[in-house]
């Protein structure tokens, strides 16, 4: 099912504005170029559905073209962040499909992780209290992670039965927390304290939980703020660098560079320096 044809407003060139977008399952607001998409079921932890991975990818689909979303925020209502798939709307279903419905399911999750990690706006996590299975998936996956100390975050694959390597987390937690400290989570399926979390490299920082959604998304407004095409060559090129040498790495960063240098922003940067002015970029 797909939720955003028609919803976003088109614009020439292939764009879109999704200010006016009216989630199905999930609230999504955007305010001052700061998207905040709030998982929306406190009542459950805020667990996944079918319906609302299918709409989270479609969203961060759709955000590759949006000329109104700077950066994003996502969050979870009430105390927590994501409790994961639904045990009743997701795990019992899957236990009476065939093998390639379960095929098509395990892929549908990955291409969210895909999309979240192809669209060029930079994606903050928001995580208080339990972050656990394919939550802590939507909080890896972003490119900066901000906690609480009660959080609780748990890759708790193992715990029913299933392999560590879900949507990508074998491939990104190493490369965030090191390959021992994946190891040990994955195979495990413990519990990553908040306090743990930060000291590990998983959380960029701690906030206190009545302040962290604001801190959040003041470090989304700052970033949207900032040199927003080449914030978004740098995430770019750090996913694509993963399967670089370091000799393709430095060409394919000289081509990057070189593009940047031809934007607008570039030129405001100088011409504000020169004046001993703060540069005010606009993202082209």
């Amino acid at each position: 099912m797909r939720y955003l044809p028609g919803q976003a407003q088109q614009l020439p060139g292939n764009r879109n504005a999704l200010a006016n977008y009216q989630a199905t399952h999930f609230r999504f607001d955007v305010d001052q170029g700061v998207a905040t998409v709030t998982l929306n079921r406190p009542e459950r932890k805020n667990p996944l559905t079918f319906d609302s991975y299918a709409e989270l990818r479609d969203l961060f689909r759709a955000l590759a073209y949006a000329d109104d979303v700077k950066a994003l925020v996502i969050t979870g209502a009430g105390e927590n962040f994501c409790s994961g798939g639904d045990v009743h709307d997701i795990i019992g279903p899957l236990t009476q499909l065939d093998m390639p419905g379960l095929l098509a399911f395990t892929r549908m999750t990955g291409d969210l992780v895909k999309a979240m990690r192809a669209c060029p706006q930079i994606v903050i996590a928001a995580v208080d209290g339990i972050c656990a299975g394919a939550g802590a998936i939507l909080a890896l996956a972003s490119d900066l992670r901000l906690g609480t100390a009660r959080s609780k975050t748990a890759f708790l694959f193992a715990r029913v039965g299933l392999a560590g390597c879900d949507m990508g987390a074998c491939a990104l937690l190493p490369r965030v927390i090191g390959q021992g400290r994946a190891a040990e989570l994955l195979y495990t399926g413990r519990s990553m304290s908040g306090t743990e979390a930060e000291r590990w490299g998983f959380f960029n920082s701690i906030s206190e939980p009545e302040t962290l959604l604001a801190q959040a998304q003041a470090m989304a407004r700052a970033l949207a703020d900032g040199p927003t095409f080449a914030h978004g060559m740098t995430k770019k090129m750090l996913q694509q660098e993963w399967n670089m040498g370091v000799d393709e790495a430095i060409e394919a960063e000289a081509q990057a560079q070189a593009i940047c240098m031809a934007t607008n922003d570039f030129h405001r940067a100088y011409h504000a320096f020169v004046a001993k002015q703060t540069p005010q970029f606009e993202g082209d």
